[in-house]
């Protein structure tokens, strides 16, 4: 064996163990900046949690998780022109998911994700660049337009949100940010010259406040990618049912990812009904979206404090963190994992 072919061996192990030895510092340095200054909070071993409340809670983001993946393993079969195997569409939908939500848990503003997923199924998904680009597009615009339906309900008839007017006024421009996408590429799907002259004009007032820096290279991305959009939505319109289809399992998603506080809080022994939960929920989920860190660290924290105030202080850092961990943590843990098998993978390969 050559010292190159040596070298070639230990290198990616090392590079992997890196990489998760990283992931495992940033929970860490992630939960003691969220969590480390809960000197309030009640010795764990003196609390009392109805441990089996949590079992919902954990179905709850594993079923949520599940329809995810189907919807990506759904668009994929649609918009496939050759019969794959099953169990490779499978694998393709669930890796471009969780690596996807994994990529858009650990960049600011959640800009890593759909990037990464068109890139990942361009190589490993055998569909053509279109369909590669459509799929993950399509995926994140679905959630998008589901969680606004959902939350346009809750806002309607959701007497508690009304007598809290802070909360209300902040989620409601939270919206704004949810709904920018999907009136995006609907204007520039039907709308492409008025839409693209529309956003260079926001860019060009954005750069002359300074808080875009390089207005050349942005606009000739929108001019790039307009197009791409464009067609991704046209392809998934084209196909019958798909486009309604994935909008009723992304309802599906979003109702029982905004249903794991309530259980969470009952297993505290939080006295809360769940209508009001969920629709408190839903308003504090649209309220911190627009804050720009990773997995809006720092914002979600303070903000669904409203959400566990029914619990005492002590028994409010537990709750939290449990639920910190379903909505946050638990991605960064997926990601290395998925990563450490595909290197196997590659492995046996060679």
């Amino acid at each position: 064996m050559s010292e190159k072919t040596k070298k070639k061996k230990w290198i990616k192990p090392l590079l992997i163990f890196l990489f998760i030895l990283l992931n495992v510092v940033v929970i860490g340095a992630t939960a003691v900046a969220e969590f480390g200054n809960s000197k309030d909070a009640t010795e764990f071993s003196e609390i009392s949690i109805n441990w089996w409340l949590l079992v919902p809670a954990t179905l709850c983001f594993l079923v949520a998780l599940t329809i995810d993946i189907h919807k990506y393993v759904l668009m994929i079969r649609k918009m496939s022109r050759d019969n794959q195997e099953q169990g490779n569409i499978r694998k393709v939908a669930r890796r471009t998911v969780l690596l996807g939500k994994y990529y858009d848990n650990i960049t600011p503003a959640a800009v890593g994700g759909q990037p990464f997923q068109m890139y990942y199924m361009r190589k490993n998904s055998g569909l053509s660049r279109g369909a590669s680009t459509s799929i993950p597009i399509f995926g994140m615009i679905s959630i998008q337009i589901a969680f606004i339906i959902i939350a346009v309900i809750c806002f309607v008839f959701g007497g508690l949100v009304h007598s809290n007017p802070a909360l209300l006024l902040t989620a409601l421009f939270g919206l704004l940010f949810y709904a920018f996408w999907p009136v995006m590429v609907a204007g520039v799907t039907y709308f492409p010259k008025p839409t693209t002259k529309l956003l260079k004009s926001i860019i060009k007032l954005l750069a002359k406040i300074k808080i875009i820096k390089n207005k050349e290279k942005v606009l000739q991305k929108i001019e790039n990618e307009a197009d791409e959009y464009v067609g991704a939505v046209k392809m998934i319109l084209k196909t019958k049912g798909l486009f309604l289809t994935v909008i009723v399992w992304s309802l599906i998603y979003n109702i029982l990812i905004a249903s794991i506080p309530y259980f969470v809080l009952s297993a505290f022994g939080g006295s809360v009904d769940f209508l009001s939960c969920f629709v408190i929920t839903i308003a504090v989920m649209a309220a911190i979206y627009f804050v720009p860190t990773p997995g809006n660290s720092g914002a979600a924290e303070g903000t669904f404090f409203v959400v566990f105030s029914a619990l005492s202080s002590g028994y409010v850092f537990w709750a939290m963190l449990i639920w910190r961990f379903f909505s946050y943590y638990v991605y960064i843990i997926i990601g290395p994992i998925i990563y450490f098998f595909m290197h196997l993978e590659k492995r046996k390969k060679s």
